[in-house]
């Protein structure tokens, strides 16, 4: 089985709901994507960050949890930090989506035994929740900001559009429609949950 590593990519919150300090909701975010990916099977877990936000990835990161310093917060960079890193294929994904779960994340990896790229979108708002290539990544790969990219924006890059393959989107929380869609009964999410208890 190939070597497979799933980045969660510290990245800015522009949001966060009333009553709760920017901070703090950041941090709950990015902490409960990186207890989802710990606990994954059959890949590897890592956070990559610019320097800006290296205390926030030092501060949710597992013991011995990889953190890439990047240069620019953008998902190149970190795939490239994790082919650097012996990883034959990295999936690399937000911080706003606490409770997507495993099952999203193993989508986004599996086309990449047939193909040399995936893109699962986010719902609603545009951009994507993550990016998953065989590393080293495709020289045709465009710059990627999980934040503004387009599916088919990326396909359209590729040499052939079947290159890369479209998964499932899952929401980001990046306003309060998306905070609604929050599902209590789905575990996870805990730190997330917990600045929302009342």
């Amino acid at each position: 089985m190939a070597r497979r590593v799933v980045v969660a990519l510290i990245g800015p919150v522009r949001w966060a709901p009333p009553g709760i300090e920017p901070a703090a909701w950041r941090a709950a975010l990015a902490e409960d994507v990186v207890d989802l990916l710990a606990t994954m099977n059959e890949v590897e877990p890592a956070i990559a960050a610019v320097a800006a936000d290296r205390p926030l990835a030092d501060a949710v990161a597992w013991p011995g949890m990889p953190i890439y310093d990047l240069p620019a917060r953008d998902v190149n960079a970190a795939l490239a930090a994790a082919a650097r890193d012996g990883f034959e294929q990295a999936a690399v994904i937000t911080t706003d989506a606490p409770d997507v779960p495993g099952l999203i994340l193993g989508k986004l990896l599996r086309p990449l035994t047939t193909r040399p790229l995936a893109v699962a979108p986010a719902e609603g708002g545009g951009g994507l929740l993550g990016v998953a290539s065989r590393l080293p990544v495709p020289d045709w790969l465009p710059p990627v900001d999980l934040d503004t990219a387009d599916p088919a924006a990326v396909r359209a890059a590729a040499p052939r559009p079947a290159d890369v393959v479209v998964t499932p989107a899952w929401r980001r929380l990046r306003g309060p429609a998306d905070l609604a869609t929050l599902d209590p009964a789905v575990e996870g999410w805990d730190s997330t949950r917990l600045l929302l208890s009342p």
